[in-house]
């Protein structure tokens, strides 16, 4: 059961979750061995996707079951970008959500300047208006299939004549789908498993500064997620902290 667990679902610390060798990267973010081959059903990346126009992230402590049963009471439009994130609460391993609590909820809620959450928060944020609705060109996502418990993701950012001017923070999130009434919930969530974050700097090199900035990483499945489930969806804040970009993946048949 998702919320009956005794052991959480999330990530492993980050300084667990080290770049694999190359050959899982190969299999997990381009199935290009023999064996990825053989098992890749879809390609899942954020390619002819709309950039989203509103960022909107529900926040719930987990030692609030009431909180996951309740629907939101203003509800993001079909067009949002929507995580839930899950905070370890004062029961710790015995609160009702601790089987998907994970520590990263408590650092996004430190950013965003969020008071200490007791049951449930929402933080929205718009993205500017010059990216909002277009087509997901510049910043873009993908992940691979799992492989030995771990799966590969990617993100990339081409400078546009539209992007803001940098250095350019980055999030990264790893999720899962869960539909409308796993255990209660009325509403679909878009549960947060785990979280990269850093800093693209501007090269000064004109032609350098051309060149795509990009992440390849691995992240480890958290324990008891359906990997059909997962995405990826990340965003890229300028110099100033506005929210610049951003893009989910969405998987499709492979050619």
């Amino acid at each position: 059961m998702f919320l009956s667990s005794p052991r959480r679902g999330a990530l492993q610390p980050r300084s667990a979750r080290r770049a694999l060798r190359p050959a899982l990267w190969i299999a997990g973010i381009f199935l290009g061995s023999a064996a990825g081959a053989a098992v890749a059903q879809s390609s899942c990346s954020s390619d002819g996707t709309l950039v989203p126009p509103v960022l909107y992230e529900r926040f719930l402590n987990a030692d609030c079951e009431a909180c996951w049963g309740s629907a939101p009471r203003h509800p993001p439009s079909p067009s949002a970008l929507v995580l839930d994130w899950i905070a370890p609460g004062g029961q710790g391993d015995e609160a009702p959500l601790s089987a998907a609590a994970i520590p990263e909820a408590l650092e996004r809620l430190q950013q965003l300047g969020r008071p200490a959450l007791q049951g449930s928060d929402t933080h929205v944020a718009e993205l500017a208006p010059n990216a909002a609705g277009s087509r997901a060109r510049g910043l873009r996502v993908a992940h691979g299939l799992p492989l030995n418990d771990y799966i590969g993701v990617s993100m990339s950012l081409r400078k546009t004549p539209s992007l803001p001017a940098g250095p350019y923070r980055y999030t990264l999130v790893l999720a899962e789908t869960l539909p409308a009434g796993t255990e209660q919930s009325p509403v679909e969530r878009s549960v947060v498993r785990g979280m990269l974050q850093g800093t693209w700097e501007v090269p000064a090199n004109r032609s350098a500064s051309a060149q795509p900035l990009q992440e390849l990483r691995s992240m480890r499945l958290p324990e008891g997620a359906q990997a059909e489930r997962l995405f990826v969806a990340a965003w890229v804040e300028d110099a100033a902290g506005r929210i610049a970009l951003a893009a989910r993946s969405q998987c499709g048949s492979s050619p």
